[in-house]
């Protein structure tokens, strides 16, 4: 074989992809999709953020609803259990925060009401409601108890309704507090004037986690209604009310505000 001929033959070849139709190409990607293992499904949905996301996808199938579910991806508080030896399934939100490991999240079940009374959450968790609305999921802080929950770690709160009657819904110790599209609400009685919704003792200390990221303590409020009390927020630390944002609606105000060293 002379030397121009075998300059001139390809070593490999480049394979073009056939075009699919716009009406096959949805069902052929959702073929592959579910041609992966339940364990690649699963860390997939790991990365999907629990409300809205990975909630939807529980309504795709019966086995995205299996997955979705898991109690790898996050742990369940229902008020009636069918089965008591279901895993990742608990009766209160105490037990669930108790059996939790860092980074959970919790999804607390719509309807109903739900007792919390003084949870310490001293390890970094997300506690989310399972309805479509804040006020489908209710916590209820009993007379008496200083708060519904009190945080001494950073902790996501997002959908839920927290109400007090006495003392705070909230109080925030340390960590970094992020209520996301909440409703606090402190019930209207004689002795208003010692109910705070959102209390924090914080004193914006800097916490090293690792050599590389450090976090300061601080409150972050966005899309949360706040009824009842002597006033909204109550702070004896360090930190102070900042970028404040008010919409007067008809019967609630909606907050968006943030507490931080000045």
């Amino acid at each position: 074989m002379e030397v121009g001929e075998e300059l001139k033959q390809p070593k490999w070849k480049r394979s073009v992809p056939k075009r699919i139709s716009s009406s096959k190409s949805s069902s052929s990607l959702s073929c592959l999709i579910n041609n992966l293992d339940d364990g690649c499904l699963m860390h997939i949905f790991s990365f999907l953020s629990p409300i809205p996301d990975r909630y939807n996808t529980a309504l795709v199938c019966h086995r995205w609803l299996f997955l979705a579910c898991h109690p790898r991806l996050w742990l369940r508080v229902e008020r009636s259990i069918k089965d008591p030896l279901e895993p990742g399934v608990f009766p209160s939100i105490e037990t669930a925060v108790a059996a939790a490991r860092p980074g959970d999240t919790i999804l607390i079940s719509a309807g109903g009401r739900h007792l919390a009374s003084d949870i310490q959450i001293k390890k970094p968790l997300c506690l989310i409601g399972g309805g479509e609305q804040p006020d489908e999921t209710t916590l209820i802080c009993s007379r008496g108890a200083d708060s519904a929950l009190e945080f001494l770690a950073t902790c996501k709160l997002a959908n839920l309704t927290v109400k007090a009657e006495l003392g705070s819904c909230l109080l925030h110790r340390s960590g970094r507090l992020t209520i996301d599209g909440c409703v606090l609400q402190c019930e209207t009685n004689p002795l208003d004037f010692l109910s705070v919704p959102i209390v924090s003792t914080a004193s914006a200390q800097t916490v090293l986690s690792s050599s590389v990221k450090c976090y300061k303590d601080g409150v972050s409020v966005s899309r949360t209604r706040i009824e009842g009390g002597a006033k909204a927020v109550s702070t004896s630390g360090d930190l102070t009310l900042q970028r404040v944002r008010v919409i007067y609606a008809r019967t609630s105000l909606v907050f968006w505000f943030d507490m931080e060293q000045q």
